[in-house]
C-alpha cells in the first residue's frame, strides 16, 4: 500500500503527468493507493472511491466516485460552518489606498492585479501552492518582479526592496515568523523598535533608549503582551504573543498605509486570535489597507470585506463579501476540468 499526500503540490503541468502515469500503473499492478489532495480533478480523475475529512472528523465516505456529483463533493467538504465569532466590523471605506497592476514573477503564472480601499479588509485565499505569499513578496520587494506597477494614493511607486516598501508606508507581517519575522535572540523591546528607531535618532547618529523603552512598554500593555518585561528574549513568548510583537512594530509607525498579515493567527491560540482580530480592525479602522491572507477560510470569510481568490498562481477570481460563501470560495480555489496552465 501507498500513501500519497498532496503529491502534485509542487510539480509542473507535465511532471504531474508523469505522476499520473506512474500512478494508473501501480493500480495496473494491483497495488493500494490513498491518495491525499485538495484538487477535485485529480480526485476525480485517479481514484475509485472517496472519503471526506473536515476539521479530524469523518464527514462521508463514497465507494463509488464516478456516481458523485462534484458539488456534493465540495458541499460535504466546505460544510456550513458560523463565521459570528470573528465579529465582523463595518466601516466606511475610503477611496482606492493600494494598487497592484500586471504584477508578475516567477512564482505567478499570470499577471496580477488587484486594489486595496483605506480602511477596506481584502482577504487572500487559496490551497497549497496558490501562490498568495509569493505574490506579497513580490509586491513587498522581498522578491524581484517582472514587470507590472505598484499604485499608492494614485500615484506610482517604485518597490525595490523591504527598504523601500517600509519607507512607503507599506509593511509584511510574513508567515513564518519565526524564520522571516522575529529576531530570536534579540529582546521584546528590540524587536518592536526594529523599524521605527530610525525616527528615534538624535543628531542622527545616537538612538534614544527611553524613547525606545516607552514604546516597547506602551505595546505590551496595548496589546497584552505577556512577558515578564520588555527585556526578556522573545524567543521565550508563545507564538501569539511573538505575533503581537511584530504587529506592535507596525503600530508603532507613524505613518502606516498598507499592512500586509501572512497567516496573522496560523499557530495561536482562540484567546489571541481574537486580540488579534481587534488589533486588524483597529489598523483599518485607522485608515489602513489591510491585505489578509489565512488558509483558513472561516477566517477569510469572518473577517474580510472582500475576498481574492487564487489558483495556482494565479487571481482566479475576487467576491464582495455578500456574495462570499465556503462553497462559492471553493469552486473558484478549486482546479476545474484539467490542470490549470
Amino acid at each position: 500500500m501507498i500513501a500519497l499526500d498532496e503529491p502534485t503540490s509542487s510539480l509542473s503541468y507535465r511532471e504531474t503527468e508523469v505522476l499520473f502515469k506512474l500512478v494508473r500503473g501501480l493500480k495496473a499492478d494491483n497495488r493500494a493507493l490513498i491518495y491525499i489532495s485538495h484538487r477535485m480533478d485529480e480526485i476525480y480523475e485517479l481514484c475509485d472511491a472517496c472519503t471526506i475529512f473536515r476539521n479530524g472528523r469523518k464527514i462521508a465516505s463514497h465507494l463509488a466516485l464516478s456516481d458523485v456529483p462534484r458539488d456534493t463533493l465540495v458541499q460535504e467538504w466546505s460544510g456550513a460552518r458560523s463565521v459570528t465569532s470573528y465579529s465582523y466590523r463595518s466601516r466606511s471605506l475610503g477611496d482606492t489606498r493600494f494598487s497592484v497592476t500586471n504584477v508578475q514573477g516567477d512564482a505567478l503564472s499570470a499577471p496580477a492585479s488587484f486594489d486595496v480601499k483605506q480602511r477596506e479588509i481584502v482577504g487572500f485565499f487559496g490551497l497549497i501552492g496558490a501562490g498568495r505569499s509569493e505574490l506579497m513578496h513580490l509586491i513587498y520587494g522581498a522578491d524581484k518582479k517582472k514587470d507590472g506597477s505598484i499604485l499608492l494614493n494614485g500615484k506610482e511607486i517604485k518597490v525595490r526592496s523591504t527598504g523601500e516598501a517600509i519607507r512607503h508606508g507599506i509593511v509584511l507581517c510574513p508567515e513564518d515568523r519565526k524564520e522571516e519575522g522575529i529576531v530570536a535572540m534579540a529582546i521584546v523591546a528590540e524587536n518592536i523598535n526594529i523599524s521605527c528607531r530610525r525616527h528615534y535618532l538624535r543628531a542622527g547618529l545616537f538612538l534614544d533608549r527611553k524613547k525606545e523603552a516607552q514604546t516597547a512598554d506602551r505595546f505590551i500593555q496595548l496589546l497584552k503582551i505577556k512577558t515578564p518585561n520588555r527585556r526578556q528574549r522573545i524567543r521565550f513568548l508563545s507564538g501569539g504573543n511573538q505575533q503581537k510583537a511584530i504587529l506592535s512594530r507596525w503600530l508603532a509607525e507613524p505613518d502606516l498605509k498598507v499592512v500586509i498579515l501572512d497567516e496573522p493567527t496560523r499557530g495561536i491560540d482562540v484567546g489571541a486570535k481574537h486580540e488579534i482580530y481587534n488589533v486588524i480592525y483597529q489598523l483599518a479602522e485607522r485608515g489602513c489597507a489591510i491585505v489578509m491572507i489565512s488558509s483558513e477560510l472561516p477566517e477569510v470569510l469572518g473577517m474580510s470585506d472582500r475576498i481574492v481568490v487564487m489558483r495556482q498562481g494565479r487571481i482566479a477570481g475576487q467576491l464582495p463579501r455578500g456574495q462570499a460563501n465556503e462553497q462559492t470560495v471553493l469552486s473558484l480555489a478549486l482546479p476545474q476540468g484539467g490542470h490549470d496552465s
